[in-house]
């Protein structure tokens, strides 16, 4: 069975972040024409996201379910 490292989940975590945070300030921004409101936003919501995100991803390492053996 192949397990994922912390720092493989840690990574995708951070890219995966660093790229909804553009997406979240550019369409806030566009929204609201509100560079700190967009910026406070992006902040915000991201520390709660992240934590869940690895969170989420640590949980699935776990589940076998859909998962074929390594060979």
């Amino acid at each position: 069975m192949r397990a994922e490292l912390l720092r493989r989940s840690l990574v995708k975590a951070t890219t995966y972040r660093l790229l909804i945070m553009a997406l979240d300030f550019a369409t806030i921004y566009f929204l609201t024409g509100a560079p700190g409101v967009s910026l406070g936003f992006v902040i915000a919501s991201n520390v709660y996201t992240t934590l869940a995100y690895i969170g989420h991803e640590r949980l699935w390492a776990h589940v076998q379910w859909g998962m074929r053996g390594s060979q």
